[in-house]
């Protein structure tokens, strides 16, 4: 009769396309029990926005169905977010598993409008996503999100500590400098260390508790901002929006230099703007040019996570602020944001994974 040892190894030849190590050892089988033949345990996938996840699924139940002595079988599928940065260094975050930064070298990019959709995509899957808009010269998210006159409340924790209370919208929580209403008309005319000084706030005087994805919309170029979130928590990885036009592309090389230069992690590059595709034939139209993030991703080696057609609805949608993935979840824009979203996910398990591996090599062995 088959025994649990037999059952794991067996188990033990699914891989996971993006870790590239098997999910036993990836400790993603739990509670297995096996009596008389009937063989029950719980899959827990690395993310419930993974774009393998029914394909390692459909794996474990070829494998299981390979056993002989199996008569009965039941799985149960969850899904647990792996922490993709050291917590253990983030004492005012602690409970965000994974900050993915999104940059860009120059406007125009469709940037925000690419993080907000990506945070409302992320959280259609299921996960805990939180979004800061880090722009505090121009601060857009509360427009594209309806919600100009929100306004940010601030409520005591149980160390009695004043934190900023995040704006919930669609089940994402937010944070931006536009929801302070003297903002709405007025320029923010503030020198580099004040601005710095607001973000840091943002960041670790705000109830951000218990998220899976922190998005953080940064301001495009390489200024104060994105060196103080760099310098102030440990980051998952940055996100790099481009457009096909090579004077964009050119630009945010630029963006990536500076990150890893300050030893940042790079999740990848999306191509927003990417082609228009007619509605009536189908054909696609590359209107700025072709190939400009896959230029990007050669180059430096990383990794292309999505491109984003161009679509009246988003830029209609960001207007009204009625964001495309909730307005027409069906449109090729929206599955663009979809398909993107989930490689970014699957970009932060495979940092998380190299994490582990570090702090394995760097933990005392055992006596």
């Amino acid at each position: 009769m088959v025994g649990v040892d037999q059952v794991l190894e067996k188990l033990a030849t699914v891989i996971d396309p993006d870790l590239k190590k098997d999910i036993v050892s990836m400790g993603m089988i739990k509670d297995l029990e096996l009596n008389s033949g009937n063989l029950k345990f719980t899959l827990e996938l690395t993310t419930p926005a993974c774009p393998f996840n029914e394909e390692i699924e459909a794996d474990v139940r070829k494998a299981v169905d390979e056993l002989e002595g199996i008569e009965d079988f039941v799985m149960k599928v969850t899904a647990k977010v792996m922490e993709g940065r050291d917590l253990a260094a983030d004492e005012v975050m602690s409970t965000v598993k994974n900050v993915i930064a999104v940059a860009s070298g120059k406007g125009g990019v469709g940037k925000s409008t690419v993080a907000l959709n990506l945070a409302l995509a992320l959280g259609k899957t299921g996960a805990k996503v939180g979004l800061l808009d880090a722009d505090i010269y121009g601060p857009s998210i509360p427009l594209m999100l309806g919600m100009k006159d929100a306004g940010m409340q601030v409520k005591k924790n149980d160390d009695g500590i004043d934190l900023l209370e995040p704006v919930e919208s669609n089940g994402i929580k937010v944070i931006s400098f536009g929801f302070f209403a003297e903002q709405e008309h007025q320029a923010a005319i503030y020198r580099g260390p004040i601005i710095s000084g607001i973000l840091k706030q943002f960041l670790t005087q705000a109830d951000w508790s218990n998220l899976d994805y922190l998005i953080v919309d940064l301001p495009p170029g390489t200024g104060d901002i994105p060196l103080t979130l760099a310098q102030t928590i440990p980051i998952t990885g940055i996100l790099v929006v481009t457009t096909p036009q090579e004077v964009a592309s050119n630009v945010a090389v630029k963006a990536i230099g500076m990150f890893q230069k300050l030893n940042v992690p790079m999740l990848g590059v999306v191509e927003n703007m990417s082609h228009f595709e007619c509605s009536k034939c189908s054909e696609k139209h590359y209107i700025f040019g072709e190939g400009g993030a896959q230029k990007i991703s050669e180059k430096y080696n990383l990794p292309f996570l999505g491109e984003i057609p161009l679509n009246s609805g988003i830029m209609k949608g960001s207007d009204l602020g009625k964001p495309i993935m909730l307005t027409q979840p069906d449109s090729p824009s929206a599955k663009a944001f979809t398909s993107s979203a989930k490689n970014i996910a699957a970009q932060c398990s495979i940092q998380a994974a190299k994490l582990q591996e570090e702090m394995q090599a760097e933990a005392p062995p055992s006596t």
